[in-house]
């Protein structure tokens, strides 16, 4: 307040001045027992990648190439020239890979190929094993 006994009007930038200070005291005098410490959080770890798994054919004297071929094709998406390659592998090395995979889709391959075999009553052996 001036001395000299006259009252002042507040302009707008007073009432802010008057309404921060006002608020950085009610700050100040908070008894509520804060330290001012953070809160501890847990970090996330990062997802790790799933193993893979290498899903083979394994040669035998009896499955006929055309019949190895057309499991190449319909389980494992190969066109006429990829099947006939890994059949000649297979054929000539007694092992050949079809694809690479999670564990279950692997598992799933491996279930149908043996299946699709044992129905048309061939011996062939399908198997997988950790990339």
């Amino acid at each position: 307040m001036p001395v000299s006994g006259r009252a002042r009007l507040a302009t707008p930038a007073d009432e802010a001045r008057e309404a921060m200070s006002s608020k950085n005291d009610s700050n100040d005098n908070d008894d509520t027992g804060d330290t001012g410490t953070g809160i501890a959080t847990k970090v996330k770890p990062k997802a790790k990648r799933p193993s893979l798994y290498r899903v083979l054919l394994l040669n035998d004297d009896y499955t006929p190439m055309e019949f190895v071929v057309l499991v190449l094709e319909r389980f494992f998406q190969k066109n006429r020239d990829q099947a006939t390659r890994i059949m000649l592998h297979v054929h000539h090395h007694g092992v050949g890979e079809c694809g690479v995979y999670t564990y279950e889709v692997a598992e799933t391959k491996v279930t149908q190929v043996m299946d699709f075999a044992r129905k048309h009553q061939h011996p062939l052996q399908c198997v997988m094993e950790k990339k």
